[in-house]
């Protein structure tokens, strides 16, 4: 088995425990009894607020409610929810080919937002997205969550797509949470985690950008704070599915 090429990660003050403490909500989450009958109706909700949240972060705020009437036509939003449609069918893709899932999410994302002879391809950070494409494609040794993280940050930092770049850095995180196996069924809104901690998540994006071990270790205890916040999301939404049975 290959070395883990993030291990040095794990080092990082906090880290290590901010990581176990994610992931015991996320086990805890995925328990839920809803999940064993009702699994399709909480994904399409867990989904449906992933996308709204993950808009909301690129500037596009609406109502979860109005989106799920269909009235909101705002591209960014129509973008998110493209996006967030299509995970499961490129889940697989994701972990051997990132940079084509890459193009792909892009030309989901930003119809209608760039002009379409942009769709899909980069504008910048050629050399700096295929390294984190060398990292992600058969990556199985770094923890689901850190590689998640730092796939995140990587591409919040280059914003190598014009439009809605955070969408797509969303959208890769949530793949490798999902093709790692920690949130098998993509039922984690992590983007709605992240919204509940806007100005700690633009801080700590900001602060991996440094490339310091201290900005790092901000952007992973975030990181690990979100999937949490995304555990109990699943759990309130879990909850409301069984209300309405």
């Amino acid at each position: 088995m290959p070395p883990d090429p993030l291990a040095p990660l794990l080092d990082l003050a906090d880290v290590p425990a901010a990581l176990a403490a994610a992931r015991e909500r996320v086990d805890d989450a995925l328990r839920h009894r809803a999940l064993r009958r009702q699994g399709g109706p909480v994904a399409a909700e867990s989904g449906l607020r992933a996308a709204v949240a993950s808009a909301a972060l690129e500037g596009s705020r609406h109502e979860v409610d109005d989106v799920r009437a269909g009235t909101v036509t705002a591209p960014v939003l129509q973008g998110a929810l493209r996006v967030s449609q299509a995970l499961g069918g490129l889940t697989d893709l994701w972990m051997r080919a990132p940079r084509q899932v890459l193009a792909r999410l892009h030309m989901l994302a930003a119809r209608g937002v760039v002009a379409d002879a942009d769709l899909g391809r980069l504008r910048s950070g050629s050399e700096r997205v295929d390294a984190l494409a060398r990292l992600v494609a058969g990556n199985d040794t770094s923890p689901p969550l850190v590689l998640a993280a730092v796939v995140h940050a990587e591409l919040l930092t280059l914003r190598p797509f014009a439009g809605p770049s955070g969408v797509i850095a969303r959208a890769a995180s949530r793949l490798t949470l999902i093709g790692r196996g920690l949130d098998p069924r993509g039922l984690l809104a992590v983007e709605v985690g992240h919204l509940r901690r806007e100005p700690e998540y633009v801080g700590a994006a900001g602060a991996y950008a440094t490339g310091t071990p201290d900005g790092i270790r901000a952007w992973l205890r975030h990181h690990a704070h979100a999937v949490q916040e995304a555990a109990d999301e699943l759990v309130s939404v879990g909850d409301e599915v069984l209300t309405r049975r």
